[in-house]
């Protein structure tokens, strides 16, 4: 029999530590021919330097550099340069990542020419259909023949929107495969230390999403309070800043605020790693690195109302705050006294991918696409 063949679609930084590890675990298998195709939705080259190297992942076969644009804009682009690829290449399968504009312009792609769709980190929900993540996320699922989930509500949300139980892979977070094959390589970067900081007394902070950023009022509180967070716990903050957040404190003349902070730019994904290591805490409004703190057992909170994960909160190191921001110092005095031990739930063992691989083996060819009926 022919080897399967396996078409990936990537977009944004996160997409290349989840796809990293399928791609490793297919190569195993020796049954797979694979090509990856980069979207190229995150374009700066700040996010995205020494990524392949850190991931030890093969330079994309194919980059569309898409850049920036309107939501309508990405994501229609991103489908009229992946149509023509998917015809000349006729995959076996699709695999989309995550929930950016690429993982959803990947789904309509592959559904509309009849190919199978994998989702990988399928079935999380928020319930904020204000996040433009959250829309991607269903319509991906609704398109996909093979869903690959990280936590039980993943499953369950399946299931409440009508999707067959035999679509439903629980198999683990591939994220978590990630860091842990990257954290001791990250920890010798002694990332602490190269920035003059010492362990366990600064905070690691991450801001990118337009609900708090995007507003001058929203963010000049954020940073104020952060900044009065860790001078009560005599603390350093450090914030690798977005592209989007620093053009926005530009903007909005805001640059006082972070005059006593630990400014530095965009790090590759080994010394951010390395830095939350080290962490006394951690603050973001980033999906990923509530289940990267969690596994290293870093207090977390996600300045958000909702989560996707909601794993991380109840059996993880995460906790959401979404009040008034003048409360954020004390709620962030009660974190650093919770104990500080790693969390894995279930199946967020390093073995993941090797779940993936092994059920997209074993489903092989399919026909077409089964639409999910409700």
């Amino acid at each position: 029999m022919s080897r399967l063949r396996v078409l990936h679609v990537v977009g944004a930084r996160p997409n290349f530590m989840k796809i990293a590890p399928v791609m490793r675990a297919f190569e195993r298998k020796g049954a797979v021919e694979q090509l990856l195709v980069h979207t190229g939705q995150h374009y700066d080259d700040a996010l995205s330097r020494d990524l392949f190297e850190d991931l030890e992942l093969p330079k994309p076969d194919m980059n569309l550099g898409i850049g920036s644009g309107s939501h309508a804009d990405q994501t229609g682009r991103t489908i009229m340069g992946l149509e023509p690829i998917m015809i000349d290449y006729d995959p076996d399968w699709v695999f989309t990542v995550g929930d950016v504009n690429s993982t959803l312009a990947a789904a309509i792609v592959g559904a509309k020419l009849g190919i199978p769709i994998a989702h990988v980190e399928a079935g999380l929900r928020s319930g904020d259909f204000a996040m433009p993540e959250e829309i991607n996320r269903l319509v991906t699922d609704r398109l996909s023949s093979a869903l690959f989930t990280t936590e039980p509500s993943a499953n369950e949300n399946l299931l409440s929107e009508g999707v067959a139980q035999d679509r439903i892979h629980y198999v683990g977070n591939v994220m978590i495969d990630t860091l842990l094959r990257c954290r001791e390589r990250a920890r010798f970067l002694e990332m602490p230390r190269k920035l003059g900081l010492f362990p366990g007394k600064y905070f690691a902070v991450t801001l990118h999403r337009p609900s708090n950023v995007d507003r001058a009022d929203r963010l000049a509180a954020i940073l104020s309070s952060l900044v009065q967070s860790a001078a009560n716990c005599n603390c350093e903050l450090v914030i690798p800043f977005h592209p989007r957040t620093s053009a926005r404190i530009k903007e909005f003349g805001l640059e006082s605020l972070v005059e006593g902070v630990r400014a530095v730019p965009p790090l590759r994904y080994l010394e951010f790693l390395g830095l939350m290591q080290e962490a006394a805490l951690v603050l973001t409004d980033s999906g990923g690195i509530q289940e990267e703190t969690t596994a290293l057992g870093i207090p977390c909170i996600t300045l958000r109302s909702t989560t996707e994960r909601p794993v991380t909160v109840t059996e993880g190191t995460n906790q959401l705050f979404n009040g008034e921001l003048a409360e954020l110092p004390d709620v962030v005095s009660e974190a650093l006294t919770r104990t500080r031990d790693p969390v894995f739930p279930h199946l967020w063992d390093g073995s993941a991918a090797e779940r993936i691989a092994d059920v997209t083996v074993q489903l092989g060819r399919l026909s077409a696409p089964d639409p999910v009926t409700v």
